[in-house]
Parts: structure tokens; C-alpha cells; sequence
């Protein structure tokens, strides 16, 4: 017979009962039973997608889930255990040990053998597994009894040994977009059976929002957040809880910012950031900066920005100033949350005291605008392409004069129809030296 299966095994996924769902905190009693209630994740679980058909036809091998907390991870699983016929078992890495696993894939052996029911092995925090536990699971995984399916948070390619990766395919899980975090609080507010339902809220939508976007992508963070502002906070006269914004950055430890992308907040801040930077005041664009990243701004988006505001408004008057801001940009994109916090502020320093000058985008502007409105000008013949056959017939590049043959890297010629000049260096930093320069090419 198979013997008694530990506690340890099965507490997580166990049949709930109205007491477990009663006492069980919000997140938990919310956790999606089928792929419908499933809440992201399109790009594995969308219609017609591997995972999706590896599921609904309970057909999976082994697998790996790697993504952030609270993407899903772990409710992706119990879907798993609500659809498949196969035995689900759980073990949590952090509290498990070598002895518990063999006793776990003695079972499913003995499983298979008496009733041909396969196990799946859940093990969560997968990644907490030294080597030699994780060798454990080897070769019976490769036989496929049990199908392992393993939760991490790191990425596996670093914490799992590479012979039980080439055993399992390696899903990664995005963090949930802030809508899909609303469509996870609001499922909660009106199921009366599992979510808060049966309790007479009137929530702010900016209250909810904050919740959204203040959770990183992390569901489980929101909804114990909602849970904690809806159950600790005392009802009015008429008996109805308000959900206020600040109710929403108590319960979530997080201070409720003006800061909204649809609203004034939004453009407002970033506009005085810009302002400040270009006006030289470092502690001014660093506090718009702080206020932007605490609200919640994608970092890239401020990237972007502040490599306009290196070329528009430092320019010339410092040539590496746009280097910095490309090489903040790739680190925003490198590091994420909350580490490019540091080259940001780095970044912002610089550029706010750089010397300033608008000159080349000034000159752009310009040129833009004659090529607009004005006849638009022919290239000279002496400048036209030379590269291909017939092109000397054609007159094209005679009497070019070649730069590197004359005295300084300069010869005097024309290179417009009709002269222009849009560029007018300042006496700002490095492009007082290009002014100079400048000045004498074009009086020569």
C-alpha cells in the first residue's frame, strides 16, 4: 500500500473547505481554480499556446515557471492541480530536505505501479535546492514520473543545474501589467464567496489604481493590501467603508503621490524636470526625478527624456553629454528597478551642470523649416554620388575639391545652391572652441 502522504506534501494545495476559505487571507482565496480566472501571462497562456493546450489536454512535461512574486506562479500550478488526473503533490524548497523528496518520488513510483495514476511534483522555491537535492529529482524526472513543475523566482538558467533544465521546458512569467492587476482586485471586490463582496465598499478608482501600479506587478501584493484597507478601516454613519487614496498608501506602505499618466500630475512633473535641468538647478531635477521613480514612472520613459535633454539643451556646449545619457539609457534598460535609480541621478547631475546651448537644435529647426516651405535645393554636381558607371558622363563630382589635400583639413567650396547658415554656436562651454573654429572657416 501506498503509505500516508506528509502534510508538508499536500497543505497547499489541499480541497478547501469553507473554514480554510474563510480564514485564508485574500490573495489565497482569490487564487484563480481555472485558466479563465487566470489573469496574464497571454504570451504562454494565451489561446492556441503550448502551455495552454499542454494544460487543457493534461498532457505536460516537466516544467519550470520563472518569473517575479506574485505574477502567478504558484496560482498557475493550483490551475494545474484543478484540471489534471494525475496525483499533485507539494513541496516548498525552503522547508524540505533530500529525505522528503525521495519519499515523495517513492510514492509516485508506487502510484504509478499499483493504480497507473502519474504525480506531479510541485516544488516552490525550487531554486533554494543545492545540487544534491536537485540530483535527487533526476532520473526519475526523466522517466517522467513525477512531472516536476518548479517555482522560482531566479533565473534558472543560474540556480538550476543544467541536466534537470535539458529535462523540463522554462516558462517565464512577465510581472502583471497594472490592468491585469485591476482585473485581479476588481474580480475580488465583487466575488461574494471568496473576495470582499459581502462588504458595503465605496472605492475611490484613483485608490484603486494606486494599488495597481504601486505593486510592481505583484497580485498578491495588491490584494492583501485591499484586504487590509478594507477590513481595518471604520465605516461611517451609513455603514460603508471608504476606500480613500490615502487609505490605498497606508495599506500598501507606500505614500499616494499626484502623479497619474492620464492626468496633470504626469506632465506636469516631468515638465519641471526638464525645466530644472536645463536651468542648472541639480537638487531641483534630482527631487522631480525621486518624485517620478516613487510614483511609479518606467524609468525608460525619464531615459528617453533626458537624452532629448542632453542634445537639446546641453548640445555642443558639452560633447559628451549625449555619450552619458546613451550609456544611462542602456543601463536603465540593463538594471531596472530600483538599481538605474543611481545612473539616473548620476546622469541628471551631469546634465544639470553642464554649460548649456540650444544651437543645434535650434539649427535643425531651421533647416526643417526651409526645407518645408522654400524650393527645395538640388545637390550641387560636384557633390553628387561618383560610385557607379556613368556617373563622370553625367558631370558628377567634377571640381569636387577632397578636404584631406589642403592645408588644415579645410578647403573653401560650396556645398548648397544657395548659402545657408543655421548653426551659430554660443560661448557655452566646448562650443565657444567650435565658434572660434567656425568663424574662421566660414570668413575664409
Amino acid at each position: 500500500m501506498i503509505s500516508q502522504m506528509p502534510t508538508s506534501h499536500s497543505d497547499l494545495f489541499r480541497e478547501e473547505k469553507p473554514e480554510d476559505l474563510k480564514n485564508a487571507p485574500l490573495a489565497a482565496r482569490m487564487r484563480p481554480g481555472n485558466l479563465e480566472e487566470f489573469a496574464g501571462q497571454k504570451h504562454i497562456l494565451g489561446q492556441g499556446k503550448l502551455l495552454r493546450r499542454a494544460i487543457e489536454a493534461d498532457r505536460i512535461s516537466s516544467l519550470i515557471l520563472y518569473g517575479p512574486p506574485g505574477c502567478g506562479k504558484t496560482a498557475l500550478a493550483y490551475c494545474i492541480s484543478k484540471v489534471t488526473n494525475a496525483h499533485f503533490v507539494t513541496i516548498n524548497a525552503t522547508t524540505s530536505n533530500v529525505e522528503e523528496l525521495r519519499q515523495a518520488i517513492l510514492e509516485a513510483k508506487q502510484r504509478w505501479s499499483i493504480h497507473h495514476i502519474k504525480t506531479i511534483l510541485f516544488i516552490d522555491e525550487i531554486h533554494r535546492f543545492n545540487k544534491a537535492q536537485q540530483d535527487v529529482l533526476m532520473p526519475d524526472v526523466e522517466k517522467g514520473n513525477p512531472i516536476l513543475i518548479g517555482a522560482t523566482t531566479h533565473n534558472p538558467f543560474f540556480s538550476l543545474v543544467s541536466p534537470l533544465l535539458s529535462r523540463s521546458l522554462v516558462f517565464q512569467l512577465e510581472p502583471l501589467t497594472q490592468e491585469e492587476v485591476l482585473e485581479i482586485l476588481n474580480r475580488a471586490l465583487k466575488d461574494k464567496e471568496r473576495g470582499l463582496g459581502n462588504i458595503t465598499l465605496k472605492i475611490e478608482a484613483a485608490a484603486l489604481n494606486h494599488l495597481a501600479k504601486i505593486c510592481d506587478g505583484d497580485a498578491r501584493r495588491a490584494l492583501n493590501a485591499l484586504e487590509v484597507g478594507a477590513l481595518t478601516t471604520a465605516p461611517d454613519k451609513d455603514g460603508k467603508i471608504n476606500f480613500t487614496l490615502a487609505v490605498a498608501g497606508e495599506s500598501i506602505q507606500k505614500k499616494a503621490v499626484v502623479y497619474d499618466k492620464d492626468e496633470d500630475g504626469h506632465y506636469d512633473t516631468i515638465s519641471a524636470f526638464i525645466k530644472s535641468v536645463r536651468g542648472s538647478d541639480p537638487d531641483a531635477a534630482l527631487y522631480y526625478l525621486a518624485k517620478m521613480l516613487y510614483a511609479g514612472e518606467d524609468p525608460r520613459f525619464i531615459a528617453r527624456r533626458i537624452l532629448i535633454l542632453a542634445a537639446e539643451d546641453v548640445g555642443n556646449a558639452d560633447p559628451q553629454a549625449l555619450v552619458i545619457a546613451n550609456s544611462c539609457f542602456h543601463a536603465v534598460e540593463f538594471l531596472g528597478m530600483p538599481e538605474c535609480r543611481i545612473p539616473l541621478a548620476q546622469t541628471v547631475a551631469y546634465l544639470a551642470t553642464c554649460p548649456k546651448s540650444n544651437a543645434a537644435y535650434l539649427a535643425i529647426e531651421k533647416a526643417m523649416e526651409d526645407v518645408a516651405k522654400e524650393r527645395t535645393q538640388e545637390v550641387p554636381r560636384d557633390l553628387r554620388d561618383t560610385h557607379y558607371s556613368g556617373a563622370e558622363k553625367l558631370g558628377h563630382g567634377k571640381g569636387y575639391k577632397y578636404p584631406h589635400n589642403f592645408k588644415g583639413h579645410f578647403v573653401k567650396q560650396e556645398y548648397l545652391e544657395k548659402k545657408r547658415e543655421y548653426y551659430q554656436p554660443t560661448d557655452s562651454g566646448y562650443e565657444k572652441v567650435i565658434k572660434e573654429r567656425l568663424k574662421k572657416q566660414r570668413n575664409s
